[in-house]
């Protein structure tokens, strides 16, 4: 069998302070909304930034700390590393998908 790599590098803006939670053993979660954009060129020329939002899920534990949660606010710039996992749920009969990154690591950028 191949070896495959999940593995995702973002760099960009909090969009809101976090959600955080706690697990009943005590270890702490936060939730975040990321920003990330890029400019592209439409077809007649112009210049336009596309931003995507990314959510990202932060456990504690032996790669995050609390103090690592610490840096997550409003506006802040981190870099994230972390791998990518897909959620299924079910919504009036459809079969729905969602995304979110599982950090890694958090640094200040």
């Amino acid at each position: 069998m191949e070896h495959s790599i999940n593995k995702v590098e973002l760099l960009g803006r909090v969009g809101a302070d976090p959600r955080t939670g706690q697990t009943e053993d005590g270890r702490k979660v936060i939730n975040f909304s990321l920003a990330t954009g890029e400019v592209l060129k439409t077809s007649s020329g112009e210049l336009r930034e596309e931003t995507t939002w990314h959510r990202i899920v932060a456990w504690e534990g032996k790669e995050l700390t609390v103090t690592d949660f610490e840096k997550v606010k409003k506006g802040s710039r981190l870099a994230v590393t972390g791998r990518i996992r897909t959620n299924t749920y079910e919504k009036d009969g459809q079969q729905r998908y969602t995304q979110e990154i599982i950090a890694q690591t958090l640094k200040d950028a």
